[in-house]
């Protein structure tokens, strides 16, 4: 059975000429959004997602804004408004030493080098110069982590595991 990745959700339309409004959960949207990549719109009440090749791709405010190939108006593209992108995992591609895929850290246990449990990585924020993992830990309380060399000393995705030495006050 084929496993699915998230990529974006489609929240509206924007303008008349066809595109469509998507909150971005890719981590790279320059790459999983240009032109002719293969998304997969998943829509509630349908069994099989709908194959869609990508004709363009703009970023406009907190949003990225797609077309589709056969999609030129509103009309055709109303329907997909709540719809899920995704792609297979045979379209994840392969990563640098140290890059890592969000659905791949969230979930994490994350302790100290000395032990210490923190909690697990529940979100990732991508403020500016470096991520920043957010970690709740037993008592639901969230701690910012950031994914910066200094801090995070190893990260085992397979097992699910995070160590790191905290900067001073860092979780205080």
């Amino acid at each position: 059975m084929e496993k699915w990745f998230n990529v974006g959700k489609i929240v509206n339309t924007h303008g008349i000429k066809g595109e469509v409004r998507v909150i971005s959960r890719t981590d790279f949207p320059d790459e999983r959004y240009k032109r002719g990549n293969i998304l997969f719109l998943f829509m509630k009440g349908l069994k099989e997602p709908q194959e869609l090749v990508v004709n363009s791709h703009r970023r406009h405010k907190n949003f990225d804004l797609l077309t589709f190939e056969g999609y030129d108006n509103v009309n055709q593209v109303e329907h997909m408004r709540d719809g899920i992108l995704k792609v297979p995992e045979s379209q994840r591609g392969t990563l640098k030493e140290g890059e890592y895929y969000f659905q791949d850290i969230i979930g994490c246990q994350v302790s100290t080098i000395d032990g210490g449990e923190i909690g697990k990585v529940s979100e990732i924020l991508t403020p500016g110069a470096n991520d920043v993992w957010v970690i709740k830990n037993p008592k639901g309380k969230e701690i910012l982590i950031p994914y910066i060399e200094d801090v995070v000393k190893k990260v085992d995705v397979k097992e699910k595991v995070i160590i790191i030495e905290p900067m001073e006050g860092l979780l205080s």
